[in-house]
């Protein structure tokens, strides 16, 4: 007999065939898949030797290691500055005083509206400002607006009764933000803010657009080369496994730090002692 659980019936054996033919069907049809991609790339030439020779001199290695470099300062800038200014359009939209939360409002929702890659472009064209500050603050503004309306839901999520309480005992609003609001919202928030952030390390490549010596940059000099064949393909095979090392990377983080927050002390459940027999007061004749 089959038992069954409060949302599904869990499969019978029969079911359970059913799922492990399902899973090698579809087995099949991805190894069959990957087969057609690696042929295709075989038959139009883009493993020969002369596609990936360019990785062998070490000034296209130094290349490559410069644009990663330069990637990841404009990641770090920018995942910095974005979370600075998320935190203050947050604590403005959720501010009590209305022309506050209006101008807060007004800029979130206008920078999260507009396309990252027109502000980078305006603020490298109009203002004439260098490749990477002009980088920067397009990811900047953008990745700004939209933690800033993650820390507010995070903040929101939190029971009223915690507000509450916090009030009752006196805190002032900063107060509640910082030691009961914000802490606890961190958890809720924390999956949003590494997506985010794994958005902003995509968006630097933008900056080839702009002039910026960053990774795509360096790949695209690379590519573009004659004398090798255009190794296109190649350069593409080299570059995006890097992209998603980080971001993977980003992610083991953030698990990382859920994790130390789950054990923390602040957060920890505390362990209470068990109930000991009472003394018998004066005159008390139970026993």
């Amino acid at each position: 007999m089959t038992t069954t659980s409060a949302l599904y019936d869990i499969p019978g054996p029969h079911a359970r065939a059913r799922h492990r033919a399902y899973g090698m069907l579809a087995a099949i049809v991805l190894l069959l898949l990957l087969g057609w991609i690696v042929y295709a790339l075989i038959d139009t030439g883009q493993f020969a030797a002369e596609k990936w020779r360019p990785f062998e001199y070490k000034g296209i290695q130094l290349l490559l290691l410069r644009g990663l470099g330069n990637t990841l300062k404009a990641f770090a800038l920018a995942a910095v500055l974005s979370l600075a200014l998320g935190a203050v359009l947050a604590a403005g939209r959720l501010s009590d005083h209305g022309p506050v939360r209006w101008v807060a409002t007004i800029v979130v929702e206008f920078f999260r509206a507009m396309p990252v890659l027109v502000m980078i472009f305006f603020i490298f064209v109009a203002l004439k400002v260098q490749p990477l500050p002009a980088l920067v603050a397009g990811l900047t503004l953008y990745n700004g607006s939209v933690l800033a309306e993650v820390f507010r839901a995070g903040v929101n999520s939190v029971e009223r009764g915690q507000r509450e309480a916090a009030y009752s005992l006196g805190l002032r609003k900063t107060q509640v933000m910082a030691y009961v609001l914000v802490p606890q919202g961190v958890r809720a928030m924390l999956p949003a803010i590494i997506s985010q952030l794994v958005v902003a390390l995509k968006d630097t490549s933008l900056g080839f657009l702009i002039t910026y010596e960053e990774f795509l940059h360096a790949g695209k000099l690379i590519a573009g080369n004659l004398d090798y064949g255009l190794p296109f393909i190649p350069v593409v095979m080299v570059i995006s496994p890097v992209y998603i090392g980080m971001c993977m990377l980003l992610s083991w983080f953030a698990n990382w730090v859920a994790k130390r927050e789950r054990r923390s002390v602040k957060t920890e459940a505390v362990r209470v002692a068990p109930a000991e027999p009472a003394t018998m007061l004066p005159g008390d004749t139970r026993t």
